[in-house]
Parts: C-alpha cells; sequence; structure tokens
C-alpha cells in the first residue's frame, strides 16, 4: 500500500467532488493496520476511494490509532476513505487532494509523487469564508447570505486553495498565507514573507528565507535565500521540462532569477536573469576570461557567483569565495 487516508470532503449540488481535508494521512502504512481497514470498508484491490458510512466509522474509531475518527461521526459531509495502491496518476478530487496532502504534511518531497494529469482531474472552485463553492452555485449562496444579512467572502476563485487551511507543517512562518498553495512543501525552519509564492509540487527544505517565487517542480535546499521578487523557472506555461533544484547556501538576489540548476553556494546578483541560453563569460581566479559558454554548460555546478559587468554589460561567472548564512534568530519558528 503506497497510501492510505480518512477525510471530510465537500461536493456540489450534482454530487460532484470539489475538495477533501485529510487531518493524518499515511505514507507505505503498516499491511497489518491496511488489512484491519480493509475488513471494515470491503477493499481488495488497487486506487480507491470509498465513501465512509456510520457503521464503518464506528467500526474504524475502535480500531488502534484511528480513534481521532470517531470525531468525524458527527459529520454533515461526506467521510471518504482513499486508499492508493500505486502511485499512479490521479484519476479522482479525493486522490489529488491525498496527493497534495503528503507533500505539505513532508511525507513525500516535491517531484517524488505522480502528479500526472493533476490539472484535468481538479475542478475550479470558489474558496469563501463558509468552505468550497462551485463557481457555478456561488450566485444563489451568496444571494442566499444576502438575504440573510452577511456577506460571503471570497478569497479566489482557482484549482488549488491555500496550503494553511489545510495543513500548518511545524516551524514555519508565512506572512500571508494566500501565496502558498495546497500541495507546497516547507521544510522547518522556513520563512514566506509577504511577497514570497510557493507552488505545489515545489518547495524549501528548510531552513530557508523566501521572498520571491519559488514555482512548480522547484526545489531549493537548506540555507538558500530566495530575495526579494526574484523567481525560478517552472515546468509549467512553457518552463520546460527541466526541473530547477538549487543547493545550499544559495542566493538569488532581489529581482533575479534562474532558468538552470544550480549546485551549493551559489550567488547571482540583483537583477540579473539566467537562462540556459544566456552567453556567460567564465572567469578565472585572477579575473581573466577562460571561455565563453551557454549556461546550460555550467548547470549544477557550485560556488558560482553570476553577475553582469556594470561596464561592458556581459554576464559573467565568477568563483564564489563566500556562501551566504542565514539569521539562524530569523528561522527559529517556534
Amino acid at each position: 500500500m503506497f497510501s492510505l487516508a480518512f477525510g471530510v470532503a465537500t461536493k456540489n449540488s450534482h454530487g460532484d467532488w470539489l475538495e477533501v481535508y485529510y487531518p493524518r494521512p499515511l505514507i507505505n502504512p503498516d499491511q497489518a493496520f491496511v488489512s484491519m481497514i480493509s475488513s471494515v470498508l470491503g477493499y481488495s484491490q488497487g486506487n480507491r476511494v470509498i465513501e465512509v458510512n456510520d457503521e464503518m466509522t464506528v467500526k474504524l474509531s475502535e480500531i488502534a490509532e484511528m480513534e481521532y475518527l470517531a470525531v468525524l461521526r458527527e459529520s454533515v459531509k461526506p467521510i471518504v476513505a482513499t486508499l492508493l495502491e500505486k502511485d499512479s496518476s490521479p484519476k479522482t478530487v479525493p486522490e489529488a487532494y491525498l496527493k497534495l496532502h503528503l507533500l505539505s504534511h513532508r511525507l513525500v518531497h516535491p517531484n517524488e509523487v505522480n502528479l500526472e494529469g493533476l490539472f484535468g482531474v481538479l475542478p475550479n472552485v470558489a474558496w469563501t469564508d463558509i468552505g468550497a463553492i462551485d463557481p457555478e452555485e456561488l450566485d444563489l449562496v451568496q444571494l442566499n447570505a444576502r438575504i440573510n444579512g452577511r456577506i460571503v467572502e471570497v478569497s479566489s476563485v482557482d484549482k488549488f486553495p491555500k496550503m494553511t487551511n489545510y495543513v500548518v507543517p511545524s516551524g514555519v512562518r508565512i506572512a500571508h498565507s494566500a501565496r502558498v498553495r495546497l500541495g507546497a512543501y516547507l521544510g522547518e525552519g522556513t520563512t514566506v514573507m509577504h511577497e514570497g509564492f510557493v507552488n505545489f509540487n515545489a518547495g524549501a527544505m528548510g531552513p530557508n528565507m523566501v521572498e520571491g517565487r519559488i514555482s512548480q517542480g522547484v526545489t531549493i535546499g537548506s540555507g538558500t535565500d530566495i530575495g526579494g521578487s526574484a523567481s525560478t523557472a517552472g515546468t509549467l506555461s512553457g518552463g520546460g521540462n527541466t526541473l530547477i533544484t538549487i543547493g545550499q547556501e544559495c542566493l538569488i538576489s532581489a529581482n533575479a532569477g534562474t532558468g538552470i540548476p544550480l549546485g551549493d553556494r551559489c550567488t547571482i546578483e540583483a537583477g540579473l536573469y539566467i537562462t540556459p541560453g544566456t552567453l556567460v563569460q567564465v572567469m578565472d581566479e585572477r579575473k581573466k576570461n577562460i571561455a565563453v559558454v551557454k549556461a546550460r554548460d555550467l548547470a549544477g555546478h557550485s560556488d558560482m557567483l553570476f553577475l553582469r559587468n556594470s561596464q561592458t554589460g556581459v554576464v559573467e561567472c565568477r568563483s564564489n569565495k563566500k556562501a551566504i548564512e542565514l539569521n539562524k534568530m530569523l528561522h527559529t519558528n517556534k
């Protein structure tokens, strides 16, 4: 068994899934435990989504490690059990949400689970202060609220909710919760400032300072700082198939960015964006030209300092003498 979880779900008026909240998802659970669960649910094999009835909930709540299910017995919303025998592409909304939860619960790292076809599975949802609503049903909900003297606050209309409505990982600070999507991975000690953004299936291993954008598929190593308005090229919307990883103790300075992977202790100066085709003049220790290469030829190397010569405009790569060091006080997020 790859993963299993019990959650509280939301459906629209037609009975279609909108979202699922899984408080305690499991990865690679013990087979004896899976057998106990399966006997109650009538599960045999494969990837399955099972709506849990009252009788099942009572029996499950009596099983060791499942006591929290007793709380769900009073739920007015559907209770769902999602069992994934294999890590195949998600076919249903509950399967997709389980995989996003696994990422944000730090049970898997970005790019470790199969998310192929995710956008086609997830419905567009109006995220409101009273929960998830089908956009086609929103006007009636708003009208009923107005009649009763209140306003439904719509924070976004999107396929992905904000992570903090589902998972709040330990030891993190998030200044603006709407800028971190469910499915983001935030390691211990990570700080995401007001303009920082972390997409699904992307993340910071922690501790990290994130003041710029970590795009889908991108991971940054511990001690790395993504400066204000800096960005990383993801694999969505024409971003290509190369997964961008940034190593430890790197600095992507304000308004800078990278479209190539970087090793450890690399720095890109403020305002400079390195694309795979950027021509880079490689310098030796005495700042003499060694060669002119495309940036993709430097991908994954460590101890690089990228800057633009203020006199010639040429992009240069020099040896990075000193790695950055994050302020430990800022990243002890207790």
